[in-house]
């Protein structure tokens, strides 16, 4: 049996009082690296931290401020990825067989990030040789399968408690990030996985709250959503699912992992678009694009 994380692998941070419609989830900040997994790894330093979404969990952090819970990773997504299918896994990674069950011919597997990734960034291999199937299946009972429970049971609250809920999943994308067709770099990206994740209006009125303040924001191109999104966004129920990528150039250095001068700026900024996020969905509470039957 494979050594399951001894710390807390996430932590929900709940407002004193539910308010708002909102669940904000943070899967790829977490910062605690298992000694286990470094000592498998033939990455080491600031090398195994190039897939984190550095601090993401800082800069939403008002979340409960203003009356939304926000889930936390704390195991780093280099470890296990929760914004995959639960067994989105690469057979050449493995020592044994995988369960029939497993999406072995996934795009995400083919590029080295699959639910168990073999890769960081720039294709940078992990692991120094194969591990047994086991521990793979060990890490998704123990650190995958909780954690999605935990963001079920947030989000069914929200649904329960306002007859619909937003889930924001908050992600982090490298600074050399480029677009077609595109003169400048985006600060922000919005998914709603071409629309199919969230309303039109929502992720919309998200672009045009960061561009308001100054920011360059676009939708979908080139991150859409991932799993997390398109598996929870339900927006004919009334369960509308946005992903942001907010550029790590703007607040931290890629390189040293230092928070920018300009942090408090960014981090206020995302806060004064989660409370008008917040105002948006109170006024238009009662429209059908957002409060499905």
């Amino acid at each position: 049996m494979h050594e399951i994380p001894e710390y807390e692998i996430f932590e929900i941070r709940e407002p004193a009082s539910h308010t708002i419609p909102f669940v904000y989830n943070s899967p790829h900040s977490g910062r605690i690296y298992p000694p286990d997994f470094i000592a498998q790894s033939r990455l080491q330093g600031m090398s195994i931290r190039r897939s984190e979404d550095h601090y993401v969990d800082e800069l939403f952090g008002a979340a409960g401020a203003l009356g939304a819970p926000l889930l936390v990773a704390n195991f780093p997504r280099a470890y296990l990825d929760v914004n995959r299918e639960p067994y989105e896994l690469d057979p050449r990674m493995f020592d044994g067989l995988l369960p029939p069950y497993a999406n072995v011919n996934s795009l995400r597997v083919a590029g080295g990030l699959g639910t168990i990734p073999r890769i960081v960034a720039e294709n940078m291999e992990i692991y120094a040789r194969r591990l047994p199937v086991q521990e793979a299946l060990d890490r998704i009972e123990a650190v995958y399968k909780p954690y999605h429970a935990a963001l079920r049971r947030l989000i069914a609250r929200t649904h329960v408690q306002f007859g619909f809920g937003v889930l924001i999943d908050c992600h982090s994308m490298p600074g050399n990030i480029r677009v077609a067709g595109a003169t400048s770099r985006p600060d922000f990206i919005i998914g709603d996985r071409y629309g199919t994740s969230a309303s039109a209006e929502l992720s919309r009125m998200a672009v045009s709250i960061f561009e308001e303040m100054g920011f360059a924001a676009i939708r979908n191109k080139p991150y859409a959503g991932g799993f997390i999104t398109e598996h929870y966004g339900r927006p004919s129920r009334g369960l509308h699912a946005l992903q942001i990528e907010v550029n790590r150039s703007i607040y931290v250095d890629e390189v040293t992992l230092e928070r920018r001068a300009d942090f408090p700026v960014v981090a206020g900024a995302i806060t004064s678009f989660m409370q008008q996020m917040a105002d948006y969905v109170a006024k238009f509470a009662g429209d059908t694009a957002l409060a499905a039957e």
